[in-house]
């Protein structure tokens, strides 16, 4: 499944670019530790729109996504369209993101091992439907791709084709998690990391540093009247940004 799917590109930087300019989101959403900067590097829309044009994207009567300000409680939100540059960062969450080149797999590695907490949901086939058409390149990554750095981390992405799709819930560090068809996470390396809730997640000591990997992304899904989204982002946060 993982090989045959498409892989594309979002065009980050002309977003990121004109939300910092015209929203001014890299400065004003703030959260309950003002101080923190949390980098937010992602091709789901939380942080915009999906609409054709850039002025649908800042419509002020759109609803905010509810993730927005969960992601606040914890620093300043810094949107991220490159990974090579983390020196400010204080705290990372990585949400579905596209492929890493070879310059920004090192800087991630590095800023983890020097003590970097980072929160990665790694959905090897996302089930939220998208505005944007297969093959479009403002379409969320449908099936992150990711290997090389989570090997290089102890652990490995699988999936089964043969599951059956629709929302479930697992258990995760006690932690009661939305998912739809997930992943599973390998333990590759147990003297660093361990598998929670089947697999569904994984936690390794990196140097330094410490991650918290989901291998599933429904959680981010913008639907969320029970809250029972929110609050399991809420904890998962919590979990990985443990102790900062």
């Amino acid at each position: 499944m993982l090989h045959r799917a498409a892989r594309r590109y979002r065009p980050a930087l002309l977003i990121v670019a004109v939300l910092a300019l015209l929203a001014g989101i890299a400065v004003a959403v703030r959260g309950t530790e003002p101080d923190r900067r949390l980098g937010l590097f992602t091709t789901l829309p939380i942080l915009w729109n999906e609409a054709p044009d850039v002025a649908s994207m800042l419509k002020s009567s759109e609803v905010p996504h509810w993730a927005r300000a969960e992601l606040a409680r914890y620093g300043t939100i810094a949107p991220l369209d490159t990974l090579t540059a983390l020196d400010r960062i204080d705290r990372l969450v990585l949400a579905q993101p596209r492929p890493l080149s070879g310059d920004e797999n090192v800087a991630l590695d590095n800023w983890v091992r020097g003590g970097g907490q980072l929160l990665l949901f790694a959905d090897p086939l996302l089930t939220e439907e998208s505005a944007y058409a297969l093959g479009d390149r403002q379409r969320p990554q449908d099936v992150v791709i990711l290997s090389p750095i989570l090997r290089r981390w102890g652990l490995e992405l699988q999936f089964d084709d043969d599951q059956s799709a629709g929302t479930g819930s697992s258990e995760v560090m006690g932690i009661a998690v939305p998912l739809n068809t997930p992943g599973r996470l390998a333990i590759i390396d147990p003297a660093h990391c361990r598998a929670w809730g089947e697999g569904r997640a994984a936690t390794c000591k990196i140097g330094k540093g410490r991650i918290l990997v989901l291998a599933d992304a429904a959680v981010l899904e913008r639907e969320d009247l029970g809250g029972t989204r929110a609050k399991a982002l809420r904890q998962l946060l919590d979990a990985a940004f443990v102790g900062r």
